[in-house]
């Protein structure tokens, strides 16, 4: 792998272990949200009891856990590039009483299985943070047996995504937030309609289909929201971090402004969209 694209391996690694707590805690809300994408890989993938299934970038462990209660002959193996989330991962599968899953902390660029070895892949919002796209999808393929399925969950355009959109533009309004290279991984990168079907198309596999699945989400409170961004969305905690008290005062009070303004009933259903993927090898 180039050296740049390490670098970007690395930077992911540090920011995901450093943000695991966060994702701990808020952990049954945030499952809750992505449930809908979840289920809507899951369907493509027309698993069988007997299935061995690979979950990738599964971070606290769906739809992986999930996938495991359906696959009550076969196994499924969890993976994440972070180790800590990892943790979080098994501790959900312990508590749930989960025994036919694994976990390994990998590379998705460089698996460490052998050929042919999975009936299915799961992979819900990973594709947007691998440093090579099309290495990750040509890997996925060579550990897929003949006739398996590959499904993947990548946000659509920012303006179905006003759960993210509303605090990033006015961190955008406020601070000076860096301007990543085009390409860059983050969450809109795979946002154009087609991109990871053309993606799949490349690495090899064939009767590729995507669906959009939108979701909302009940925030229950303002509070509440700013407290779930400010521990767990990465970009959000980089930039309030970066902000003295009075910078930040100003931005939660024009946050908390937009969602009274938006949500006047005080039903704070924040809309998400995404494009789920799926492809045979």
């Amino acid at each position: 792998m180039e050296q740049q694209l390490v670098e970007i391996r690395e930077q992911q690694k540090a920011s995901w272990n450093k943000f695991s707590s966060g994702w701990k805690k808020w952990d049954d809300f945030t499952m809750e949200f992505l449930k809908p994408y979840g289920d809507a890989i899951i369907e493509q993938l027309e698993l069988k009891a007997t299935d061995v299934v690979l979950d990738v970038a599964a971070g606290t462990g769906e739809p992986g856990l999930t996938i495991a209660n359906m696959a009550t002959k076969g196994k499924v193996i969890i993976t994440d590039l972070a180790d800590d989330m990892l943790v979080v991962a098994h501790e959900n599968a312990v508590k749930k009483g989960i025994k036919n899953v694994e976990f390994s902390a990998c590379d998705v660029s460089d698996l460490p299985f052998a050929d042919n070895t999975f009936d299915a892949i799961s992979c819900r919002f990973g594709f947007m943070f691998f440093p090579d796209m099309l290495m990750a999808a040509k890997e996925l393929m060579r550990v897929l047996k003949p006739g398996g399925r590959i499904s993947a969950a990548v946000w659509s355009m920012p303006e179905k995504n006003f759960w993210i959109t509303d605090i990033m533009s006015v961190l955008n309004k406020n601070m000076e937030m860096p301007v990543p290279p085009p390409g860059s991984p983050g969450l809109f990168r795979c946002a154009k309609d087609g991109m990871i079907a053309d993606l799949f198309s490349q690495a090899g596999l064939k009767n590729i289909s995507q669906k959009e699945v939108i979701g909302k989400m009940n925030y229950d409170t303002v509070d509440m929201y700013w407290s779930l961004m400010s521990e767990v969305a990465a970009p959000v905690a980089t930039a309030l971090n970066k902000a003295d008290d009075s910078l930040k005062a100003r931005i939660k009070a024009e946050v908390y402004d937009t969602l009274h303004h938006r949500y006047a009933d005080g039903q704070l259903w924040l809309e998400s969209g995404a494009y789920v993927i799926g492809g045979e090898k």
